[in-house]
């Protein structure tokens, strides 16, 4: 596997050079798929906390999976570059959170995908379930599962149409009003640009919410236009809202932890013009933190995130065990690209 110059952009479904990650990609089995990764010293979104940059933020190396399965569809299977993609469920666990430790270079990691499922239709495959295991310096250090499938660009506009109409939005999509942010040290973050969420409140239930904020001029989040709330800002309001609600609650010292596990499920498309609300249930101590994403009261996505502190390779008091293995739930789709 070679790091010396990363995969075409256009087949990671990126614009800048700079956020793409895979370097190489080699099929090794009918079900089996072997990518290689450079992971940055220093990222200006997935790298900005409060904390000495100690580790790679576990969320930087799923986004090296979810660029991956790009590159299984296009390059093993031989589905169109034109086609549009739906995230659907995605899983994640850190194995080892001291094999995510920065060094002095940029850390290069292994990915090893196997196709756990295909899905079809009277058309044929439409999607996958991919597992993947990323290996660094030889560790086994994350590994993830994501449900995903692809569609036609006619067909993508037709199911566009069919939401939009329905929630009596214009087509195409507006740029949303952009509203009061969080405050960034509250979220564990430096730069007030990576806040993506509204101030958080306590709701009635003992829960916390806060409505997403999402710049389009964002240049990882919104690496490149969409016409709706991209699944991985999705799960970054949820991880800056369970961070909050967890310090508030006294299960976490501060928001500066690491999200080590996380199920997520996406049920409909959230679009950017119209508000998005991010909910937490109460926080218990040594349990995951689960958050609910809505829109016009409508559920669109749910998840639960476990924490750990940055110096320890266990979950710390507001993380406990993840989804098992296998166990990733199923559920409707909203857009990956």
């Amino acid at each position: 596997m070679q790091f010396t110059r990363t995969l075409p952009k256009e087949l990671v479904h990126r614009a800048a050079v700079a956020e793409v990650f895979l370097t190489d990609a080699k099929r090794t089995g009918e079900d089996e798929v072997l990518l290689a990764a450079q992971l940055p010293r220093l990222h200006a979104f997935h790298d900005d906390t409060l904390a000495p940059r100690t580790h790679h933020d576990p969320f930087l190396v799923l986004e090296a999976c979810r660029q991956a399965i790009f590159v299984v569809a296009h390059r093993c299977l031989g589905v169109p570059l034109g086609h549009r993609f739906l995230l659907r469920a995605v899983e994640s666990d850190v194995l080892d959170l001291t094999a995510l430790t920065t060094g002095t270079t940029p850390t290069e990691a292994v990915i090893a995908a196997r196709i756990e499922e295909r899905l079809r239709s009277r058309s044929g495959m439409t999607g996958l379930r991919l597992a993947f295991t990323v290996t660094v310096r030889g560790r086994p250090a994350l590994s993830a599962r994501i449900d995903y499938s692809w569609m036609r660009p006619q067909d993508w506009d037709r199911l566009r149409t069919r939401q939009r109409d329905a929630f009596g939005l214009s087509r195409p999509p507006v740029a949303p009003l952009e509203g009061p942010c969080a405050d960034a040290a509250a979220v564990g973050r430096r730069d007030p640009a990576n806040v993506v969420i509204s101030p958080p409140r306590p709701t009635g239930d003992g829960g916390s919410e806060a409505r997403l904020v999402a710049r389009t001029t964002h240049p990882t989040l919104y690496d490149h236009w969409v016409d709706h709330v991209p699944g991985m800002l999705e799960l970054e309001a949820c991880r800056q809202l369970a961070l909050t609600a967890a310090v508030a609650s006294g299960t976490l010292r501060a928001p500066t932890a690491l999200p080590v596990g996380l199920s997520a499920r996406f049920h409909r498309f959230a679009e950017m013009d119209l508000p998005l609300v991010c909910r937490t249930a109460p926080v218990l101590p040594g349990a995951d933190v689960e958050c609910t994403l809505h829109q016009l009261g409508t559920p669109v996505a749910e998840a639960r995130i476990g924490f750990a502190d940055r110096d320890t390779d266990t979950r710390g008091p507001a993380g406990a065990a993840g989804t098992a293995p296998g166990r990733m739930p199923r559920a409707g789709g909203t857009v990956l690209t």
